[in-house]
């Protein structure tokens, strides 16, 4: 499918476009102008596909929604979100958005309702609401929230009229701003059978739409990658190892990782399923704050995009941004005026070759991962489909390494250099891909 080959730019619309941090529910802004002055550098970059967080009507934050048919004012109209659609469509970009359906805000519509009639309102059941009780807000009554979250008020998808109301929103956003797939946010507090119903859903209008999953711990998640259910799932496992391997000068630990969820043996959990990879996120210290030696930099973003799955790189990080958690998670959202595009341009430039190399590659696509050298500081593996064998060797330390995978030659997809594979020579923290067609 179109999202297997495909490479992601990852943008939260109320940090990038510099909204209010609260929502004063007035007159609309007209700030999708500043994404849309991005489409050419987004293109220019190499990306083909934007997965936008939240961006319909919310209190603060975009997961505290309000109102599932309209987007937030602080962003702009719904006609101009649609506008906005169809010239990433004209760009050649596919579109993402972030679909959160396991809580909504407080001033969502059914919930309002209910506080104001109590027992005498139609939508109680929308909620898990008991009214022996209080909430921190004095509402007379208590109510589930998202893990202790009491302004995200938890939504009962047992009950018809919301799996309805979601129905009927989904359908929606594809009709009327005809988007490509959805992000499912907390999918691992959804229930199974809901991932079946997203799907029979989005195949009343597209048999190719994404469905990826938000899940932070994917232990027993892989029976939910089916075609009746889901396409994806967020790779957090490789995240975190990714990130510790490149700190402690340590790559069995990224290398564990990478053969326990798509090695060969029967017991590896996604062997063939294409998980949804990243160096950081909306919700993760960002990659260049995080790592510690800066000269690992290149082997991170070429790691990220030749181990198996999508590759997304979240907007500013290809050219270095920083941030935090610090601020309730502000800091790692910001405003895209305020993100320096020169501040290292040699990893900018990087990213693009990374993302041309992965665009003409059906092996790191599609191909099977098998480790062939291993050590704290070098590594290399191979990812192999078809008639085409592409060797990725990654040297993190200080020092020139060499080497050896097999008797013959290959095309350095770097350079253009044909050389033996027998004797790959890497400097000091550098990066080698080789092609070999079989």
């Amino acid at each position: 499918m179109w999202f297997d080959e495909s490479v992601f730019y990852q943008i939260y619309p109320l940090g990038f476009c510099g909204a209010e941090r609260e929502n004063d529910f007035g007159e609309a802004r007209h700030r999708f102008g500043k994404i849309e002055e991005e489409i050419d550098y987004i293109k220019k970059c190499g990306f083909n596909a934007v997965l936008f967080n939240p961006l319909f009507e919310s209190e603060r934050h975009g997961y505290d929604t309000v109102d599932f048919f309209k987007v937030d004012r602080r962003l702009g109209t719904n006609e101009e979100f649609k506008a906005l659609v169809e010239k990433f469509h004209s760009a050649g970009i596919r579109v993402v958005l972030d679909g959160v359906f396991n809580h909504v805000g407080r001033r969502f519509a059914a919930f309002e309702d209910v506080r104001q009639k109590r027992e005498g309102s139609d939508k109680t059941s929308w909620f898990y609401i008991h009214f022996g009780g209080n909430s921190p807000y004095n509402d007379g009554f208590g109510y589930e929230g998202w893990e202790g979250h009491m302004e995200l008020v938890k939504l009962n998808l047992q009950n018809e009229g919301v799996v309805d109301y979601i129905r009927r929103a989904v359908l929606y956003w594809i009709d009327e701003f005809g988007i490509d797939g959805l992000r499912l946010d907390v999918a691992y507090l959804l229930p199974e059978w809901f991932f079946e119903f997203l799907r029979r859903t989005v195949r009343e209008r597209r048999e190719d739409f994404f469905l990826m999953a938000e899940v932070i711990h994917g232990q027993n998640f892989a029976k939910n990658l089916t075609p009746q259910r889901l396409d994806s799932m967020t790779n957090y496992e490789c995240y975190k190892g990714l990130t510790s391997a490149l700190n402690s000068d340590n790559l069995f630990e990224i290398e564990h990782s990478l053969e326990r969820l798509f090695g060969s043996q029967p017991w590896c959990l996604y062997t063939g399923k294409h998980l949804f990879n990243f160096v950081d996120n909306h919700d993760v210290v960002r990659a260049y704050t995080a790592l510690q030696n800066k000269d690992k930099l290149f082997a991170m973003y070429a790691i990220l995009y030749t181990m198996p799955g999508i590759p997304c790189v979240y907007y500013g990080s290809e050219c270095a941004a920083e941030g935090d958690k610090s601020d309730n998670d502000y800091k790692l959202r910001p405003c895209i005026d305020d993100i320096d595009k020169n501040k290292r341009p040699d990893l900018l430039k990087w990213v693009q070759k990374l993302n041309a190399i992965r665009k003409e590659s059906r092996a790191l696509s599609y191909g099977s991962y098998d480790k062939c050298v291993l050590s704290n500081k070098y590594m290399c593996y191979k990812r192999e489909k078809d008639a085409e064998r592409i060797y990725c060797a990654f040297n993190i330390s200080g020092e020139d390494i060499t080497v050896r995978v097999e008797e013959a030659e290959g095309t350095d997809l770097l350079t253009g250099e044909v050389r033996n594979l027998n004797d790959i020579y890497l400097p000091p923290y550098s990066v080698k891909l080789f092609r070999k067609n079989i």
